[in-house]
């Protein structure tokens, strides 16, 4: 009996470990992925910020710099299930992002932009190849770019699954480039753990322009040819065992210098903060928690398997050991008693 025993131990042992090694590298990889069909939509606010409106006056653009504007941006991705690179069970999404800013007062569109890629569903990294990779930051000037280049390189829309305390590239649209996103600690956020990241772009050249001089203080040129740049320092509070970003703002700077003036000389078309209004912060944090309780499963669970199923190994091991020792001293204790018990001189 203690020998059947034995054996059941070391099969469940066994099983606990192969289950946990299966749920851990099987299934967890299958589970921490973006989804294909992705729909979300999250809303940044800001007041106080400078800004340079367009309003149509007499059928013609009139631009105009305002102040202590409130704006709010939406930003809505959407999952491109007819892309060529999206298969069920593959490890590619197709994403499109919309952004719109508006003047809340005018409701006048401040700035939009429009953009697709494809990206690795676990570490939410650009890839190639890629179909249908575009960036359109002005109405009908649509930027493409070859399948087997990679257009817009680094992290997009969140972090890896699994997130790491450490430095990440992640892909500035308006910059048009990667920037580094420092790793610079740990904190709380609505009773989440969260790693805080921050990306600066120090004053770049974004674009060539032609405005009206009225606009750069040259009221006296009809027209002039203007340099913009652009700087902004971003922040983002990220749950690393989803990657999901729970929080975000940025403090941006967009100025147009005129020939001969230099970096901070110009005039600024917009400048402020904007940052996650509390509505997108909350469904962030839901959405964090239920797919941390679905990972779980798949990362905590195969530790308590492996620890319980190395203890019955170990127990069955022992047990069999054992067993087999007492088999073989009751077959020696039995012989000597066979021994003991003949008559002194039976065989005479």
């Amino acid at each position: 009996m203690r020998r059947i025993l034995s054996f059941v131990l070391l099969g469940l042992g066994v099983f606990a470990v192969a289950l946990g090694l299966l749920l851990r590298f099987y299934a967890y990889p299958q589970l921490a992925k973006v989804p294909l069909d992705q729909k979300s939509t999250s809303v940044a606010q800001g007041d106080g910020i400078t800004a340079l409106v367009v309003e149509t006056v007499d059928g013609a653009p009139s631009p105009e710099i305002r102040q202590n504007l409130s704006l709010t941006s939406t930003t809505y991705v959407t999952g491109d299930l007819t892309a060529p690179e999206v298969e069920e069970g593959g490890d590619v999404a197709v994403y499109v992002e919309a952004i719109r800013t508006v003047d809340d007062e005018s409701d006048i569109v401040v700035n939009a932009s429009v953009r697709s890629l494809c990206i690795d569903r676990f570490t939410s990294e650009a890839v190639v190849p890629c179909e249908g990779q575009y960036v359109e930051q002005e109405r009908g000037n649509r930027v493409t770019s070859d399948r087997n280049t990679l257009q817009q390189p680094g992290i997009s829309f969140k972090f890896p699954f699994g997130t790491e305390e450490r430095d990440y590239r992640y892909y500035d649209l308006t910059a048009r480039t990667t920037v580094d996103a420092r790793f610079e600690g740990v904190d709380d956020l609505q009773g989440l753990e969260v790693y805080k990241f921050v990306m600066d772009v120090e004053p770049t050249k974004i674009a060539d322009r032609k405005v009206p001089g009225s606009l750069v203080e040259l009221p006296d040129q009809a027209s002039v040819d203007v340099e913009m740049y652009y700087q902004v320092r971003r922040t983002v509070w990220v749950e690393p065992q989803t990657g999901i970003i729970i929080r975000g703002e940025q403090q941006g700077k967009q100025e147009l210098l005129t020939p001969g003036e230099d970096v901070g000389e110009g005039t600024t078309v917009f400048q402020g903060t904007l940052g996650f209004n509390q509505a997108t912060i909350d469904g962030n944090v839901a959405k964090a928690e239920e797919t941390m309780g679905k990972l779980r499963l798949l990362t905590e669970w195969p530790l308590y398997m492996w620890i319980g199923g190395a203890v019955l190994v170990v127990a069955g091991a022992v047990l069999l050991a054992t067993t087999g020792g007492t088999r073989g001293r009751r077959r020696a204790s039995g012989d000597v008693s066979s021994v003991q018990r003949q008559p002194v001189n039976a065989d005479r």
